[in-house]
């Protein structure tokens, strides 16, 4: 935590993640394949990170790129992935279930979410709330499925985030007492303390990427020294 910031950092893959804990950072959203926007990771990647870093690790569930309406197989398996990584004692889930229509699937929510609670772990709603039709109704569905954190770009289109985080402020103003909007989508050097600024946040979730040679997506590190510079200026 910086300037009483709780910094998150979206990783891909083992070696960056145990880079990353190196830093003044809060949390790791532990992912696979984030040239897909981030798949489930494997198992195995989180019980090795346990053993090696104490940086909290919330790990995404979702079992394909796309959409985020999912068949009953599907959802099957992400219930299946989501209790095998609270086993080996991830600190949090993050997942998206939707409608036909883009709406909240408020029973796949609220399945996840009291799975994920009965381990004491976070529930996390990532950016399908972005493709909701109205943010205020899903926020309200959400902190009735008892969801700790939302994170959301303020239904801006990548990589624009600073033009959602006046709706972010809002949803703040009218929610933040019982559900946390996380700002993500978006976060870079030149605009960090524009979007804590702007939307009244006190997290930040960032990716701190570049493209690496072997094509794939891998941490930056001096992406992030710049970035958590930027925080402590505020």
């Amino acid at each position: 935590m910086i300037n009483d910031i709780t910094i998150e950092i979206c990783i891909g893959n083992v070696s960056d993640a145990i880079k990353a804990s190196s830093f003044p950072i809060d949390r790791i959203e532990l992912n696979s394949a984030l040239e897909l926007g981030g798949l489930t990771p494997s198992l195995e990647t989180l019980k090795y990170l346990k053993e090696k870093i104490d940086t909290k690790i919330c790990c995404m569930v979702r079992p394909r790129g796309g959409n985020f309406l999912y068949d009953e197989n599907e959802f099957k398996v992400m219930l299946k992935d989501a209790e095998n990584l609270l086993k080996a004692k991830a600190d949090g889930i993050v997942f998206g279930f939707l409608n036909e229509d883009n709406t909240i699937n408020i029973d796949r929510t609220k399945t996840m979410s009291s799975l994920i609670h009965s381990y004491n772990a976070e529930a996390i709603f990532h950016k399908a709330f972005d493709d909701t039709p109205d943010p205020y109704k899903a926020s309200e569905t959400l902190i009735e499925c008892k969801i700790n954190r939302i994170l959301t770009s303020g239904q801006a289109v990548y990589p624009d985030i600073l033009k959602g985080c006046e709706l972010i402020n809002d949803l703040n103003n009218k929610y933040g007492d019982s559900i946390i909007f996380l700002p993500g989508g978006g976060v870079r050097i030149e605009n960090v303390k524009d979007v804590l600024k702007v939307s009244g946040s006190k997290q930040i979730h960032m990716t701190s990427k570049k493209q690496n040679p072997g094509n794939y997506v891998e941490f930056d590190e001096e992406q992030l020294k710049q970035i958590l510079k930027e925080i402590s200026s505020l």
